[in-house]
């Protein structure tokens, strides 16, 4: 059993941070891009706190990957000077919130396009502040990204060299499916599908006298996967920081290493349940993400004083917008107990807070979620 930490105190539902753990998963992940000769530039979406973004930062990440425009703006008043935009970019609006803010002249921008619409837009609009600009390439979840075999990726970076005041980064792929693995080597084979592709794609443009400065991936279980990272220059993984059910279960991380949790009260009882103050609005309704199917429900809970204890394990079953269902186990719970929840997916959880609780050696402390749900 872990040390016991004082919660009675924390009011619930509460999004809690193991310091500690949070501390070596940001370090394990910078010291295996460091062994690997890679760069490591987190994606943010998962945390969205400026806090743990300098804390990954003065451990070695050359910037940061966000998803929105509203993230980049909030790390780049944040003091973030190098910042990719990993989802497409096609709205006029959305140019000229990113650029027309102080801190755009002095921040390394990078976007990403995946159409014709996208590079016509950005060079329009970026006027006479230079943007980076990566293509996205499809490596397999066929969200965004263009058709690796296709002739959108030569059209594109032609189009991006011919602009001035664009330059040229490289291209980028995130291999969500790798999710969806059902054991680390299959979460193996994927990254390396996955660096295959995308150096086909690098050597067809560099025929054509393209140069692809960085060649760039992200996915929290394709990159601790991955037994090659040989061409590959940049990694991208957002989820280890606080990790959570989806890559347990791939099997690349285990449930200590995990530091994110939910705190939740039992507020009532019945020969089938224990119910908590933790519903949808807090664990949300993810139950898993790019094909992956759960068979965990919503989340794993724990009483507190025996969290990660197999034998106290259960199942988060059912959620309405402020009550969670726990499948009882063969122990009971008083009215009042607090229970410790290990959610599917961490990443919502922490856009749907606005703190993280942070247990820090039983002394517990408070850091903002900057860039939760109302920055877009």
């Amino acid at each position: 059993m872990e040390d016991q930490m004082h919660l009675g105190s924390i009011e619930t539902p509460a999004v809690l941070l193991d310091l500690a753990k949070l501390a070596e998963n940001l370090q394990s992940m910078q010291q295996l891009a460091d062994q690997h000769g890679v760069v490591l530039r987190p994606h943010a979406k998962t945390h969205k706190s400026i806090e743990i973004a300098r804390r990954q930062l003065a451990l070695g990440a050359v910037g940061l990957t966000v998803a929105t425009v509203g993230e980049a703006l909030v790390f780049q008043n944040g003091g973030v000077r190098s910042i990719t935009i990993s989802r497409p970019m096609v709205s006029p609006g959305s140019f000229d919130r990113l650029i027309q803010v102080p801190a755009a002249r002095d921040t390394d921008l990078r976007i990403t396009v995946d159409s014709q619409r996208g590079v016509e837009i950005a060079a329009a609009k970026a006027a006479d502040l230079r943007l980076g600009v990566f293509i996205k390439v499809d490596v397999g979840l066929h969200r965004c990204g263009v058709d690796p075999d296709g002739p959108a990726a030569i059209e594109l970076a032609q189009q991006i060299v011919a602009a001035p005041n664009l330059d040229f980064c490289g291209i980028l792929s995130h291999a969500g499916q790798g999710y969806a693995a059902q054991s680390r080597q299959e979460a193996g084979e994927i990254a390396e599908a996955e660096r295959k592709t995308m150096l086909q794609v690098r050597d067809r443009l560099v025929e054509r006298g393209i140069a692809v400065a960085e060649v760039s991936v992200g996915a929290t279980p394709t990159v601790l996967a991955t037994t090659d990272f040989s061409s590959i220059t940049e990694i991208r993984p957002g989820n280890y920081a606080f990790l959570d059910l989806l890559p347990i279960k791939v099997g690349v991380v285990e449930q200590r290493q995990v530091s994110l949790s939910v705190l939740a009260t039992v507020i009532s009882k019945n020969a089938d349940f224990f119910i908590t103050d933790a519903g949808s609005k807090t664990l949300t309704s993810d139950i898993g993400v790019h094909g992956m199917a759960s068979t965990q429900g919503y989340g794993i809970a724990y009483p507190s004083e025996h969290y990660l204890e197999p034998d106290c394990e259960m199942v988060v079953a059912g959620l309405s917008e402020e009550h969670g269902k726990l499948i009882r186990g063969d122990f009971d719970l008083p009215i009042g107990a607090q229970v410790r929840i290990i959610p599917n997916h961490s990443c919502p959880v922490a856009n749907l807070a606005r703190e993280y609780v942070v247990l820090d050696e039983n002394r517990q402390q408070t850091w903002p979620i900057d860039a939760a749900a109302n920055a877009h």
